[in-house]
């Protein structure tokens, strides 16, 4: 069966101009162009558009979707295999989101006693989650299963205290970063020594064991990785540099 652009975003759920920017972008072009020159989608462009929607609702970007998909090593059934597994995880959360509220809202009609941990397991199961679909494969690469798997572990410990200090915390450095790039300081000065020794703080809520090794290595991924870029500079090109720089010089 062949679809028009507007009866494939019909189908889809998207809009027409959505593809027409995938088809601009290289992301998904139509099987052919007809003689009154409306694009055609066939079967190979539906399975490929589902592809894409699903890697978008996992919070791939679109440049990452187009590698991903354009690679030589791309199977269709694998990836679907790993979008289950990811939306199986994604159910589980929300479901223990679902279960924390019931629980809140028995314990301040007096029904049941919730201590303050349980008030922030569901948040924080969200957040190991969250790091584990975007950066996972690389970070267990780099420093291997058992030591991420203790600083998930480290994570889920977290009492309520130290888990709001390690958000608060991560919010002052990114406001410290942008304040700093903005103003042109200089990574080895003062501003610099500051960021570093609070990003070393942030990362000593999850990490078992501190090294410069270990901390220069994750400074070199922030710019490496264009999605450690785009967290760290989505509000001021240069960040996360900015942050590897200082990491650099400080960390040693």
């Amino acid at each position: 069966m062949e679809y028009t652009v507007r009866k494939l975003a019909t189908l889809a759920g998207v809009s027409p101009r959505t593809l027409r920017f995938y088809d601009q972008s290289g992301l998904l072009a139509p099987a052919r162009i007809n003689s009154s020159g409306y694009r055609i989608y066939g079967q190979a462009e539906v399975r490929r558009l589902q592809q894409i929607l699903f890697y978008r609702e996992l919070g791939m970007g679109l440049e990452e979707i187009k590698r991903t998909l354009d690679s030589d090593d791309f199977q269709q059934l694998a990836a679907l295999q790993e979008h289950l597994k990811a939306l199986l995880a994604r159910q589980a959360q929300t479901a223990r989101l679902i279960e924390t509220v019931r629980k809140t809202i028995e314990h301040e009609k007096g029904g049941i006693t919730m201590t303050d941990a349980e008030r922030f397991e569901g948040f924080k199961e969200k957040l190991v989650r969250e790091n584990e679909e975007k950066y996972g494969a690389e970070i267990r690469e780099k420093y291997g299963e058992e030591t991420v798997d203790a600083s998930n572990a480290r994570m889920m410990k977290l009492s309520r205290e130290e888990y709001e200090e390690m958000q608060n915390l991560g919010t002052e450095l990114i406001r410290k970063l942008e304040a700093a790039v903005k103003a042109g300081d200089d990574p080895a000065g003062e501003a610099g020594r500051e960021i570093a020794g609070m990003h070393r703080k942030w990362l000593g809520y999850t990490w078992s064991k501190y090294s410069p090794q270990a901390h220069l290595g994750l400074g070199d991924l922030y710019v490496a990785d264009e999605r450690f870029t785009a967290y760290y500079d989505r509000e001021i090109p240069g960040c996360a540099q900015f942050l590897r720089d200082a990491i650099h010089f400080w960390a040693k």
